[in-house]
């Protein structure tokens, strides 16, 4: 039987009643976790939220600090700093889909007079050295160009012009290899402690002074919050700084700017590769250090491809970019006989009086040395040798400590074929040939002979295998006018805050000090003074007439297949000198020739501006 229709109506309402209540219920609980939810969004993470929504309103942006000043010794203004307008482009912001991105950047080529292939070359180069940074396609934007990409933003999604400082060389390039450059950080560098609180796009020295004292000149950067739209382009309400940016300290040369001047134009005016360098013999401090050819340092302040920076760098004959006062590699001719004898009279193999007969050539074992020229000099004594650059005096010291390793040794103390410590990046260590050093590579094969009598016949005037620099050199001589103390070439002389306060002092100590007996000492000036400045002296036609007593020798190496290298080292005021100068010019011929004059334009510049060391106790009288 079937139930009645009341009882069948009774069955339906009651499993309705009950769907409703289960939907009621589920509604409840889903109504009271809605609202539970919302309660602990609004009242007890509300604040949170409501400053996250805030920053979704700003985007915050590194502001660089502006760089340190440098200066030289008295104040003059070697590098300073400079507000430039950047086109920069940021890679994520561009437009994802390959078609707009192009058609943008051939925009972006066409506004900055540019190519759609140098555009997209930057961009790939510089997201190498600073991946996740805006890319610079070119600074000093002009003020139309900005009014267009500002009126038409939405056309050019990515593309900020931004306020930047630049390096701003105004004595040009005078002393480009002591300053440097200032470059982005690179991925590599960002893993270095000194760089680790850094990031992508942020700038450091790359190079020289910028490189070396990064640390005092770079400043930290700020932070500054500019309001954005709903795309995250920047609106034109800009939010005072959140922290402002410091700027860095200024950094003093002992660089001297007529000294320096002098050297660079005495060097360009001969227009032959070469280098310089001017030292106090007391104190190591540099007034004057250069190379040529030399750079334009303003060129890094820009954007440069690749095959620019190549051309800088990887130019085998000018090779501008190379300091070659401290990095060149140059036997030195002559200007090595001050080591030898030295090393001679410290070595008791002779002394300031012993003589020897010079007939123009010696023989040793089956080889015959001739002096240059083919003079003849007679018997002769440590002075006159030096005086008239007797090779066959310098010949039998050479050949006497061929065994010994005397020549090595204190070739070595005075610094030859080993680092000076200068504050500049790049110095070269040489090279100072020894017996250990060519018998270890007669037993590897890789010379066809050992060491012999006549590898240091040849060191003991300078050629051979000796490979050394203007920067050793200058160190070696400092040694002897001092009296034995061996400095530690320097540049940097102290920080001063943006104020011009003295912030620190560089106190710069010797590398160490050796005993020279103050009679050879003696010996070894008079010998330079009198080839200097008597009328026999290889360098007397240069120096016979300068109002100041210098002490100097001239220097011709020979450097097949290439003419001979000209070279020149002078101490001053004689007999206690205050500085030396050491100059080479790469195919300039006899030391009297190239290297003597641009020295004395140096040293007129220095006694010009330092006129009282002309005369007086510590100064020689009036040559």
């Amino acid at each position: 039987m079937y139930p009645s229709s009341d009882k069948r109506d009774s069955q339906t309402e009651g499993r309705l009643n009950l769907r409703i209540a289960v939907f009621g219920a589920v509604a409840l609980a889903l109504f009271a976790v809605l609202f539970f939810r919302l309660w602990f969004l609004q009242a007890l993470n509300g604040s949170e939220y409501l400053a996250e929504a805030n920053n979704n309103r700003t985007r915050e942006f590194r502001v660089s600090a502006p760089r340190g000043e440098i200066l030289d010794r008295s104040g003059k203004v070697l590098v300073d700093n400079r507000t430039s307008l950047a086109l920069q482009v940021d890679p994520d912001d561009l437009p994802p889909q390959p078609a707009r991105r192009r058609a943008e950047l051939a925009q972006l080529a066409e506004l900055t007079h540019s190519s759609l292939k140098r555009v997209q070359t930057l961009l790939g180069e510089q997201a190498e050295l600073a991946p996740g940074a805006p890319a610079t396609l070119r600074n000093d934007v002009g003020h139309y160009l900005v009014y267009y990409l500002q009126e038409n933003q939405d056309r050019f999604p990515g593309v900020e012009i931004q306020p930047v400082f630049v390096r701003n060389y105004p004595l040009g390039t005078l002393a480009a290899h002591i300053l440097g450059n200032v470059g982005e950080v690179s991925e590599k560098q960002l893993k270095e402690d000194p760089y680790r609180d850094l990031e992508p796009g942020d700038k450091i020295g790359q190079d020289g002074v910028e490189s070396t004292y990064d640390q005092f000149l770079r400043g930290h950067p700020g932070l500054t919050r500019v309001q954005v739209d709903a795309f995250g382009q920047p609106t034109q309400r800009q939010r005072p700084f959140s922290k402002r940016p410091t700027p860095g300290d200024n950094l003093k040369l002992s660089i001297d700017y007529d000294v320096q001047a002098a050297g660079e134009a005495a060097l360009a005016a001969r227009g032959l590769p070469g280098g310089f360098v001017t030292m106090d013999v007391h104190s190591g401090e540099i007034l004057g250090v250069g190379s040529f050819p030399t750079f334009d340092p303003s060129v890094f302040t820009r954007p440069m491809t690749q095959a620019q920076v190549d051309a800088l760098i990887r130019d085998p004959i000018s090779a501008p970019l190379t300091n070659r006062a401290i990095s060149g590699l140059y036997p030195t001719g002559s200007t090595y006989k001050l080591i030898t004898a030295l090393a001679a009279l410290e070595s008791d193999v002779i002394t300031p009086s012993t003589s020897i007969y010079d007939g123009g050539e010696i023989t040793i074992g089956e080889q015959t040395f001739q002096n240059a020229g083919g003079a003849a000099f007679g018997t002769v004594s440590l002075v006159r040798a030096l005086e008239v650059s007797s090779d066959v005096f310098f010949y039998t010291l050479g050949w006497k400590t061929w065994n010994t390793g005397d020549l090595q040794r204190w070739s070595h103390k005075l610094g030859i074929g080993r680092p000076t410590g200068i504050d500049l990046p790049g110095e070269s260590e040489g090279l100072l040939p020894s017996q250990k050093w060519r018998n270890d590579l007669y037993r590897e094969g890789e010379t066809e002979r050992p060491w012999s009598a006549g590898d240091n016949v040849q060191l003991a005037i300078g050629q051979g295998d000796l490979q050394t620099n203007p920067l050793q050199m200058a160190v070696a001589y400092a040694t002897l006018a001092n009296g034995g103390t061996v400095v530690t070439p320097h540049v940097g002389l102290q920080i001063d805050d943006p104020a011009g306060r003295v912030q620190r002092e560089f106190e710069v100590r010797p590398q160490r000090s050796i005993r020279i007996e103050p009679q050879h000492r003696t010996a070894i000036l008079e010998g330079l003074h009198n080839a200097a400045q008597s009328p026999s002296g290889t360098s007397f036609a240069v120096f016979g007439n300068f109002p100041v007593d210098v002490a100097g020798k001239t220097g011709t190496a020979q450097r097949p297949p290439n003419p001979d290298q000209s070279w020149y080292v002078v101490l001053a005021p004689y007999p206690n000198p205050r500085i030396v100068t050491a100059v080479t010019i790469e195919q300039g011929g006899f030391g009297a020739d190239s290297a003597a004059p641009a020295a004395l334009q140096i040293l007129e510049a220095y006694f010009d501006k330092h006129s009282s060391g002309s005369a007086g106790p510590n100064g020689g009288s009036p040559g």
